[in-house]
């Protein structure tokens, strides 16, 4: 006899799921009773915002999707902002809640609540299972739809009596055919010759990728591109590490806090190719101001981002690995070496030239020379706030991976994410760097870490502000500073002890050498502060 719970087990055992992060509670209760008897690892969160963020971090490491489990009402609304954090960040995610009783749905029962309409506008596709025989058939068809196309994430809503109920047969279906949900994956073959024209004509091209690179596994591929024809790249900030930073034909990232250069080589350029990009707000504030007197070419997999903030010359709608093998096919004689050194020049020239207070840790220095001592397939996690953009700016990414939100700039992103990228990576060193703010806001984590024994090294750049809304209120309102002020912190060597976790303080850069060396000497859990500058901008 098998129950609608056992059922759902052996759906992610089909899909081959190692991990599943979540919450109990009795609407889920079912589903975590028969997990006890799968190899499937079922790792506790502290709070249900962060099973989300764990699976998340887990998916853009490993390129599948994951799973995060939470109970009705509560645990459901919970979870909300880390779905709604994968959905922006088109992260693939199987978010599996417990619902109450079938019959009672719609009573305003004990922890009842309408998860799939609270969500809709945050996934992209959701399920409430009222017959438990439809259990195969949702869970094959949410786990191709989460990780085809645009990915994101997909809800299953299931009522604990489903999850009890006794299903008549189990099979899972081998393939999958959705008539009504077909992504194009290869790019059209007119609109591909029609960018190597383009191309072949161009004197200054630019290729500016996002966030879907990553997504797409073509990184490789753009790699080779663009040394074919040289052709310089710059990135929106979820596309950072397609190309190892010091690649020269990398330009850095683009945007409100990108690289001056980066920002005049985009405006200059005569020929934009976007690939993976949303062309939005951060990246690209004034699109049709960018865009004028250049050819843009749109590649995403997603027809309706091409054209969304900006028309496009030529749309090419495909997955960006499959685009650029197409193009490799193509013959196309053209150098573009001039332009080259021409941004070469602007790189050397147009640096940002600060002026830290020597009293402190200077965050810029700080990330860069943590980034040079670690390990070359390193997985960085940047959180949301000063910390970010610092990160953005001085990490150097060479083999390894940079994650981070960009899509909805969730603060308390970092240590779950990271937790779920050292799940999905075991092996690899992860380093998840917050400020004081959003370290607080998922601090609870560092039990799952100790718990599960997730080795995660944790950076707290503390400046005991909310330090980006601190910057703005400079600018903006001439320094009124309104409910940023952070007094009242915990000591992070009591909260490092009180965790069983090494503790260093840094005060300035006088000892960083040394500090970075002794955080990264083992694969243990450390906590390190750096007190920087309450008065720092990552804007001068």
């Amino acid at each position: 006899m098998m129950t609608g719970a056992d059922a759902i087990i052996k759906c992610l055992e089909a899909e081959n799921v190692k991990v599943v992060f979540g919450y109990p509670g009795v609407a889920i209760a079912p589903f975590y009773n028969s997990i006890l008897n799968s190899k499937i690892r079922s790792i506790l969160v502290r709070t249900e915002q962060s099973a989300a963020h764990a699976a998340s971090g887990y998916a853009r490491i490993s390129g599948k999707s994951c799973v995060c489990a939470v109970t009705s009402g509560p645990g459901a609304t919970n979870v909300i902002t880390g779905v709604a954090t994968a959905y922006a960040d088109s992260i693939p995610l199987i978010c599996i809640t417990g619902q109450v009783n079938s019959e009672l749905i719609g009573s305003d029962v004990f922890q009842e609540a309408d998860i799939t309409g609270a969500v809709e506008s945050f996934v992209k596709y959701s399920y409430l299972i009222k017959n438990v025989n439809d259990i195969p058939r949702v869970f094959k068809e949410a786990f191709f739809i989460a990780n085809s196309g645009r990915k994101g994430p997909v809800l299953i809503d299931i009522p604990v009596d489903i999850q009890d109920a006794v299903i008549n047969k189990f099979s899972y279906p081998a393939e999958i055919a959705m008539r009504t949900y077909k992504p194009t994956v290869k790019g059209h073959a007119v609109q591909i010759k029609k960018v190597i024209k383009e191309l072949e004509k161009a004197k200054r091209p630019m290729i500016c990728v996002g966030g879907g690179i990553h997504l797409s596994g073509g990184a490789e591929e753009l790699i080779h591109f663009a040394e074919r024809y040289r052709v310089p790249v710059v990135s929106t900030m979820m596309g950072i590490g397609a190309m190892p930073t010091r690649h020269p034909l990398y330009f850095g990232m683009v945007g409100n806090n990108g690289k001056n250069y980066a920002n005049r080589a985009m405006n200059e350029s005569d020929m934009l190719i976007m690939v993976g990009a949303r062309v939005a707000d951060r990246a690209m504030s004034q699109p049709d101001l960018i865009m004028a007197n250049k050819v843009l070419i749109h590649i995403d997999v997603d027809t309706a981002e091409i054209g969304k903030n900006v028309g496009p010359s030529i749309p090419l709608v495909g997955d960006a690995k499959h685009i650029f093998n197409q193009l490799e096919e193509e013959k196309c004689e053209c150098k573009h070496d001039e332009w080259v050194t021409a941004l070469e020049h602007y790189r050397d020239t147009m640096k940002r030239i600060r002026t830290p207070n020597p009293g402190y840790v200077d965050p810029a220095v700080f990330i860069r020379r943590l980034s040079e001592k670690m390990a070359g397939d390193a997985i960085y996690v940047a959180d949301v706030g000063q910390n970010q953009i610092w990160s953005c700016t001085y990490y150097v990414v060479r083999e390894g991976r940079f994650l981070t939100t960009g899509g909805m700039g969730t603060m308390g992103y970092s240590i779950p994410a990271a937790m779920g990228a050292k799940a999905a990576a075991p092996k690899r060193q992860v380093v998840a760097v917050c400020g004081d703010g959003s370290f607080q806001m998922s601090m609870m984590e560092l039990a799952t870490i100790r718990q599960h024994d997730i080795p995660v090294k944790i950076i707290v750049l503390k400046n005991n502000y909310l330090g980006l809304v601190r910057e703005f209120q400079h600018h903006v309102y001439q320094d009124k500073y309104s409910v940023v002020d952070l007094t009242g912190s915990p000591d992070l060597e009591k909260i490092a002890e009180a965790y069983g976790m090494d503790f260093i303080r840094l005060y300035n850069m006088d000892d960083s050498e040394t500090a970075i060396g002794r955080f990264l000497a083992e694969d243990k859990s450390v906590l390190m502060e750096c007190i920087i500058d309450p008065m720092d901008l990552v804007k001068t």
